[in-house]
């Protein structure tokens, strides 16, 4: 069996303010936070690599054993593009993020391939990026559905309803780019 890449951001797990903020249509943080988890399970296999691009949670300074509870119920080798809710006031990540089991050290940008192309990934949409005028893809978070793609990039934001709090593989993300 081979192993798979998916993409995913803004989780914001434990960001009760979030429901009503974008909204999201669950009862509670609690069914939030299991929901994204059983979807998330639903598809991502022990191996696979899931890059999640940012806002991986809220509150971090509340509920580390929460946070921690909730990180290792996720399945896959988990890599974090840090988010403005995943540094602390001065850009540094999070120390109760940095405790969890990352597969590599978190970072502001990646870069990585995948469907036989570059992706350049960041929380933040970029006008433009590494590669892009060699047919690279940009995948970002940030702006929850708010901020459309251009040319090959997009969001994978949980909120998009294509991604429906669902990590998804490059092909799932890029079909219609493709056309």
């Amino acid at each position: 069996m081979f192993v798979q890449k998916f993409y995913i951001a803004d989780t914001h797990f434990r960001h009760e303010r979030i429901l009503t903020l974008q909204p999201r249509p669950f009862p509670s943080i609690d069914a939030h936070d299991n929901a994204i988890v059983e979807r998330w399970n639903a598809v991502v296999r022990d191996d696979d690599i899931v890059y999640h691009l940012g806002d991986f949670a809220f509150r971090l300074g509340e509920r580390f054993d929460k946070l921690h509870w909730l990180f290792s119920r996720l399945k896959g080798r988990k890599h974090l593009v840090l988010g403005n809710h995943d540094v602390t006031s001065g850009g540094e990540i999070h120390p109760h993020l940095a405790a969890l089991d990352w597969a590599a050290p978190p970072a502001h940008a990646l870069r990585t391939r995948d469907g036989g192309r570059e992706i350049y990934l960041s929380h933040y949409a970029c006008r433009t990026w590494p590669c892009q005028h060699y047919g690279a893809v940009h995948f970002y978070g940030h702006s929850h559905g708010h901020l459309p793609g251009t040319g090959l990039s997009r969001d994978v934001g949980v909120d998009l309803p294509d991604v429906d709090f669902t990590p998804r593989t490059f092909d799932e993300l890029t079909k219609e780019m493709f056309r």
